[in-house]
């Protein structure tokens, strides 16, 4: 940091020459040297106190978990805060947070009086909105569906499209499309998301079921038996392949003829084709009969009433 007062002639022509010295608000030390931060913008650095330092109202962290800023803070009283936040100046010579609301709160906890801080200079409020989402995304640690919602109020808010998201983070395209998928998904998989319950990779396998209920019967299948992500895309497509399959020469049901063995075994084959199981058609003499279906664990069960699910939104 740059410090006040004379300069004293010493060996070497930078001796000879004084830095510049920079405006600087009472009780700041203010380095002139400048660093490029988010958005190719260039920012001073400063030692600010943590007292002025005011919250983000773009903060697009939702969650923070005490074990983390814990470990977070341990950190920061041994070595002190080494990554500094983000912040432009506010009034009455406050600062307003851009990024690194999760190092304020740790630092504020290990008893820092003042801490290191880029400051930029943003004017407008749809400015800070946009510099606040893009800072957080390429420096904090969110969850998938925080980075979700940090790429869509870029696109409902400051009108960007998925293209220029994508530029804007320094991401693909494709990967800026898959986390907005996941707000598709129902609340109680996203809050699990959240909580680190069920990985991103479990969520993007149950985007490809056809309907919230049965996105939500095989999350709850997650939960309670602890399956793999490979085991949900196996379970996806079990759920999924015979629903969206036909027979090429399928007869419509109303093509069955009462007493025929040969249109039964018929009719018997295709429901075996879509459910994926045994199926077995028992004629009575009255007309009447039974349709028998085969399963062979509980998770098959499940998977077959999934389908009956299926079958009956689409009715």
């Amino acid at each position: 940091m740059a410090t006040k007062g004379k300069f004293v002639l010493g060996k070497g022509l930078g001796a000879l020459i004084p830095k510049p010295s920079i405006a600087e608000p009472p009780s700041e030390r203010e380095s002139s040297r400048a660093e490029e931060v988010g958005g190719g913008r260039s920012a001073n650095i400063a030692e600010i106190e943590i007292e002025k330092i005011k919250p983000n109202p773009y903060q697009p962290r939702m969650d923070f978990d005490q074990q983390a800023l814990d470990e977070l803070k341990q950190s920061i009283a041994e070595k002190g805060l080494v990554q500094p936040i983000t912040v432009r100046r506010g009034r009455d010579g406050a600062y307003q947070l851009i990024s690194g609301e999760r190092r304020v709160r740790a630092a504020r906890e290990a008893g820092l009086a003042r801490i290191p801080a880029y400051i930029i200079e943003v004017k407008a409020d749809e400015e800070m909105l946009e510099l606040a989402l893009i800072e957080n995304l390429q420096r904090e640690h969110l969850n998938p569906v925080e980075v979700a919602i940090s790429y869509q109020r870029l696109i409902n808010e400051c009108s960007f499209t998925q293209e220029e998201v994508a530029q804007k983070v320094s991401k693909d395209r494709t990967t800026v499309t898959n986390f907005l998928r996941l707000l598709k998904l129902p609340s109680q998989i996203q809050q699990s998301m959240r909580k680190g319950e069920v990985s991103m990779g479990h969520a993007r396998a149950l985007i490809n079921l056809p309907s919230e209920k049965t996105q939500l019967r095989v999350w709850r299948r997650i939960q309670r038996n602890g399956l793999s992500v490979r085991q949900v895309e196996e379970i996806v497509r079990r759920i999924g392949t015979p629903a969206m399959a036909k027979p090429k020469s399928a007869e419509p049901a109303s093509a069955v003829l009462e007493g025929s063995t040969l249109v039964l075994e018929n009719f018997a084959s295709r429901l075996r084709y879509i459910l994926g199981t045994k199926v077995k058609i028992h004629p009575k003499e009255d007309g009447k009969g039974e349709i028998v279906i085969e399963y062979y664990s509980d998770e098959d069960l499940g998977r077959i009433l999934d389908l009956f699910s299926i079958i009956e939104k689409q009715s």
